[in-house]
């Protein structure tokens, strides 16, 4: 880099490339992988969303991780994000839970009910 223009490229070449990934009409599922997470079992959980969107060949979904969301009690907990809906979490997520998630709210775009932080009962 030896000039402003230099500079300019860098950026509109990096900004290109941010904007490629995003993808609106994308579902996204957020996994909480801190510690608190990972120790109440989110790795399994996230290793069996990868795996069962990958069996039903879903093009337009990703998953992802963020840190510590502070309901430690809840964990694991995740969120589907479908757009132009509201987001819905999840809590005590278990690996055999995911393809109901993923078949009823993902697919089909009704979430489970009993599976979300609206039906905890503390």
């Amino acid at each position: 880099m030896k000039s402003l223009a230099d500079l300019e490229a860098i950026r509109a070449r990096t900004l290109e490339s941010i904007n490629m990934r995003k993808d609106n009409d994308a579902c996204r599922v957020v996994i909480g992988m801190a510690t608190c997470g990972i120790a109440a079992g989110a790795r399994p959980v996230m290793l069996a969303f990868m795996e069962e969107i990958q069996k039903r060949n879903l093009q337009h979904v990703t998953v992802s991780q963020t840190g510590c969301i502070g309901m430690c009690r809840y964990e694991p907990m995740l969120d589907v994000i479908l757009p132009g809906k509201e987001k819905v979490t999840y809590i005590h997520v278990k690996p055999e839970m995911v393809p109901r998630i993923v078949a009823e709210h993902i697919v089909n775009g009704q979430p489970v009910e009993e599976y979300t932080i609206g039906a905890a009962k503390d």
